[in-house]
């Protein structure tokens, strides 16, 4: 789905999701000082719960590239530097509004769950053969990975804002389809240079 076509199915949703939060009564109770708990679906729940592992791993990836271990050239480094100051902050946004749920932040793994399988996730061979890479291999093989990491975030972005319902996780699913295309696209012309 073209990303045009998503941002407006995101905007339809949040001024939906504002519609059915205000009558709907089996949203949960709000938490004080939290509008993100004026209503919420269990697709919002999932959404949260996969993103910040997500995006833990996205933050393990950056830094692997600002170690100096990784003579990660400077377009890199910049690059992980911005990954890791945008999505730190989403983490912990994404974990108050879980709490203020009253929802565990951690998906739960008993049944068959396994973050490995989670789109755009790397696997630990993976991880360990970036972590052993340095130079312009390091270079290409961060880029690479990164690329299929944010194609696995906007797969899941674009899943919450079909079937989601609260307008600030809508809202999130959008800044993360905006912020990683940009970064697929910046990524993808670094791998051609």
């Amino acid at each position: 789905m073209p990303v045009r076509r998503v941002l407006l199915a995101v905007a339809l949703t949040v001024s939906a999701t504002g519609l059915v939060a205000c009558g709907s009564d089996t949203a949960a109770s709000p938490a004080k000082g939290s509008s993100a708990a004026a209503g919420f679906s269990d697709a919002d729940v999932t959404f949260l719960q996969s993103m910040i592992p997500h995006h833990e791993q996205a933050i393990e990836m950056a830094e692997m590239a600002l170690d100096p271990k990784a003579k990660a050239r400077p377009e890199v480094v910049a690059l992980a530097r911005r990954v890791q100051a945008g999505q730190d902050p989403e983490i912990a946004q994404m974990k108050t509004w879980l709490t203020a749920w009253g929802k565990p932040v951690q998906m739960d793994m008993s049944g068959g769950h396994d973050m490995s399988k989670m789109d755009g996730m790397m696997s630990a061979a993976d991880m360990k053969a970036l972590g052993a890479a340095s130079g312009p291999a390091f270079d290409q093989q961060w880029l690479a990975m990164m690329v299929a990491h944010h194609q696995g975030a906007l797969a899941m972005a674009e899943g919450v804002a079909t079937k989601g319902r609260n307008a600030e996780v809508a809202a999130l699913a959008a800044q993360v389809i905006a912020a990683q295309q940009a970064e697929i696209t910046e990524m993808n012309g670094l791998l051609r240079t």
